[in-house]
This record gives structure tokens, C-alpha cells and sequence, in this order.
């Protein structure tokens, strides 16, 4: 959950930004012990802002003849969000993004029970893709050199990890799209058989399609596993920052759970807790222009049907046509260059926060003297 590639994965360094977990136990708190999902989403949306606020609907005005069905029934999907419990996001946050805990064996399912992925006796297929800034390679690859410390180390515990990679395809594509990555996950399925055969170790699965058609079938086309090491999975990433990130956090979230939490809870009720969730920006941005909240729009849903129905399009290279696109292409490079600052920006202030030892320590150290050790200041008894 900490690793990933400077400047590409900027979500795995919010934890530290936003001073670890106890925001989420805020937004629970005022959800009245629920977290809106519609945070999560908005999350999503403001890592890539050129795609999902822009190019999204330019894409839909550009060919609206075709794209009307897909587009809405994308964003009847992407906005049906789900609410966790207080217990849930909390334990999600704390054990797993800031305090990594599934990979060192430490993540506690129950009372007496830990998860230990050493324990997986089936074959283990990943699918990744270096267009996925949520969970990239790094993070579904680099869990294996920390559990397992060698290649020979896999082979004596008798299991079969296999994994295949895509350059472009992003998170939901991997996820949820049956169109995108198409091939990738019917030719797992189709080569089940082959990976419960295979020896002891790590695999790359490559995939041979000469037809280049994604909706084909063996013997079309044809696969391999290639033979990995282990060690070349390891990637660089500044551990030791994460590890402060992880204190940092538990601070904070000692201090909101024993100051905080429970007026934010005495606060909160059922009233509120839906006042906050019609007001989220995820829904306002879709409700306030729905028919059902304003009237008026009742109007422009008569008038789009005739206008469908006559309207005369340009052709595809006319003048007009073509700088719509230019323009559109410019507004899209724009917010592409402000997001890569901001990025920029947080990865910085990660690095000066947490990757600079003595300006954390002299912060810890300022944090104990105040907290009331040896050393703290006590006021005059005259």
C-alpha cells in the first residue's frame, strides 16, 4: 500500500497529507456512524480532474449522436454510491493504507487471528496495469518480495504466483470494465488448467494474439509463462517516511478519538447525517440539473427531441468542427499541466514532512515536550 512511482501514484501519500486517519473518523462521525462512499468517488475523480470533469462530458458534446446510452448508463453506475460503517473505513485506513499491515502478516481478522498470505495454498494470479494510478504494479507486485524474501523462498513454500501487465488500462478498466481489458481476463480464465500444473514459483504470463481481435479464443491465440525472480520485484520507496506517516496518525487519532469524537458524535443525528449527504458535490453536481429538482429543465428535455431529430451536423473536418477540438485538446493539456503541479506540490511536502529526519524529530520532539513529559511547561504557582 506505500509503494509506487514518484510523481505518477500520488494517492498512497494523502494518509500523511491529510495527517493519517482521523478525517475519516470525522466523516463518519457526521455521517452519524456511516461513511459516504461519494467521498471515495470524488477522490477518484480529482486524481485524473482532466478526464473525469472534462474530457468525460467534451467526449459525450463531441459525438452526442452516439454517445447519449453509454455515457448515462456509465453515471447511473459510477453514482450509485455505497456507505461504509465508521468500523469499516477505520479499519480499512488504519490497517491496511497507512498501517500496511496484510503484507508484515500483522493484519488481525478477528481475536487470535491474523491474515498470513504465506498461508495461500492456491495459485495466485495478479492482474495489473501501468495505467492504474490507484493500485499500480508496484503495489500488486511489491507485496511478493515482502512476504516471500527470495525466489527459492516461494518454490520451498510450494506456490504458484502468476501475473500479467497492461501499459494503459486504468483502474476501473481492470476492475469493473467487461470491454476494456477483455482478453487479459478471458485468457486467465481459459488457463486455469495450465497455471494449477505449473512448478513451484513466479511466472509472467504473456499473451500472443497475431489476429489483434480482443474477442477471440484459444487456439487464436496462444499463451506462456515465463519464469521470474522475485528479487527483481523489489522497488525503491522511502519506508521509513511511511513509518512516520503511521505515527503521525495514531497521534492524531488518539487525540480526535478522545477530544473530538464524541461531540462530533453527540452532534450528529439521523437529520444532519442526510443534510450532509444531499450536500455532497459528488450529487449536487448531478441532482441540481435533474428534472426532478428544477422544473425548468423539463423545458430543455422537450426541446432536445425535435432539435435531435432536425439538427444538421457539420462534417467531421470542417474548420468549425476541427478547433472545437483543438480547443477542447487545450483545455484538457491545461488542466493535465495544473494537476502534474499539484502533484508536484504534494510530493514535496510529503518529502519535507515525513522524508527529513530531524525536521520530524524536532516536530515529535516539540509534540512530547507539550504532551506533559519531564520536561514540560508548568505555570508559575505565584
Amino acid at each position: 500500500y506505500w509503494a509506487g512511482e514518484s510523481g505518477v501514484n500520488p494517492m498512497r501519500l494523502s494518509g500523511g497529507l491529510l495527517g493519517g486517519s482521523w478525517l475519516a473518523h470525522l466523516t463518519a462521525d457526521l455521517g452519524n456512524g456511516r461513511f459516504d462512499g461519494a467521498w471515495l468517488a470524488q477522490n477518484f475523480e480529482n486524481l485524473k480532474p482532466e478526464k473525469a470533469v472534462w474530457e468525460k462530458y467534451a467526449q459525450l458534446f463531441t459525438n452526442v449522436d452516439s454517445e447519449q446510452a453509454r455515457f448515462l448508463e456509465f453515471e447511473r453506475w459510477w453514482n450509485g454510491f455505497y456507505f461504509l460503517s465508521r468500523e469499516e473505513i477505520l479499519a480499512i485506513v488504519e490497517n491496511l493504507f497507512i498501517g500496511n499491515q496484510l503484507e508484515q502478516g500483522l493484519f488481525q481478522i478477528c481475536q487470535g487471528c491474523t491474515a498470513d498470505l504465506r498461508r495461500i495454498r492456491n495459485p495466485i494470479v495478479i492482474f495489473a496495469s501501468y495505467g492504474d494510478n490507484i493500485t499500480p504494479p508496484h503495489q500488486a507486485l511489491g507485496w511478493i518480495p515482502a512476504v516471500y524474501k527470495d525466489t527459492e523462498d516461494l518454490k520451498q513454500a510450494g506456490q504458484r504466483i502468476v501475473y500479467l501487465t497492461n501499459p494503459h488500462v486504468g483502474h476501473l478498466g481492470i476492475f469493473v470494465s467487461a470491454g476494456v481489458a477483455r482478453l487479459e481476463h478471458r485468457a486467465i480464465l481459459e488457463s486455469l488448467a495450465e497455471i494449477e500444473a505449473l512448478a513451484p514459483g513466479l511466472y509472467e504470463m504473456k499473451i500472443d494474439n497475431p489476429s489483434g481481435d480482443p474477442d477471440c479464443h484459444k487456439p487464436t491465440y496462444s499463451i506462456r509463462f515465463e519464469p521470474r525472480q522475485v528479487e527483481d520485484l523489489k522497488t525503491d520507496y522511502p519506508q521509513e517516511a511511511f513509518e512516520r506517516v503511521k505515527q503521525v496518525s495514531t497521534f492524531n487519532e488518539a487525540l480526535y478519538r478522545a477530544f473530538v469524537s464524541p461531540w462530533a458524535q453527540a452532534l450528529s443525528t439521523p437529520w444532519t447525517a442526510q443534510m450532509l449527504k444531499w450536500l455532497h458535490p459528488m450529487r449536487t453536481s448531478r441532482y441540481l440539473l435533474s428534472e426532478t429538482f428544477s422544473p425548468w429543465m423539463r423545458g430543455v428535455a422537450l426541446l432536445a427531441e425535435p432539435l435531435g431529430k432536425n439538427r444538421q451536423p457539420l462534417a467531421p473536418h470542417h474548420p468549425l468542427i476541427e478547433r472545437e477540438r483543438e480547443a477542447a485538446g487545450e483545455v484538457t493539456h491545461a488542466l493535465g499541466r495544473l494537476r502534474e503541479g499539484r502533484d508536484a506540490a504534494s510530493e514535496q511536502a510529503f518529502r519535507l514532512m515525513f522524508q527529513n529526519p530531524v525536521l520530524f524529530a524536532g516536530v515529535l520532539g516539540m509534540v512530547g515536550k507539550e504532551g506533559g513529559n519531564g520536561n514540560s511547561v508548568r505555570p508559575n504557582a505565584d
